[in-house]
């Protein structure tokens, strides 16, 4: 049985209905970005897009890794890792402890009416 909520959700959902990013803090964190970045991270934690996500996640790894050469950067390794945690268990362990910091420390970050372009 599906509920229809009275106002449009920002939740991604699988082909199952189940949440693509497999937590809703993390969707409330895609809603944040500018909406090109968005809608590529949205793309990218669909469960069909697995193929793309893995390979995408490694290299954002080893680029992140790399930092110390030009364009690269450390912003890499994190985002890398979160792609990756979609698809390896060992690593969503880390990433809910790591929400679990966010909401504690950052709370105003899973605010949804927060400017998408706050910093802080």
């Amino acid at each position: 049985m599906s509920v229809v909520p009275d106002e449009p959700s920002t939740v991604l959902e699988g082909a199952a209905g189940q949440l693509a990013g497999g937590d809703p803090r993390l969707d409330k964190l895609v809603h944040r970005l500018p909406s090109r970045m968005g809608d590529t991270v949205t793309y990218l934690l669909k469960p069909s897009s697995r193929w793309v996500r893995i390979p995408s996640g490694a290299l954002l790894v080893v680029g992140g890794v790399l930092s110390f050469l030009p364009v690269l950067g450390f912003w890499m390794l994190p985002l890398g890792l979160a792609l990756l945690a979609e698809d390896v268990p060992a690593l969503r362990s880390s990433r809910s402890k790591v929400f679990d910091w966010i909401e504690r420390r950052k709370p105003h970050w899973l605010d949804p009416s927060a400017s998408k372009n706050d910093q802080s």
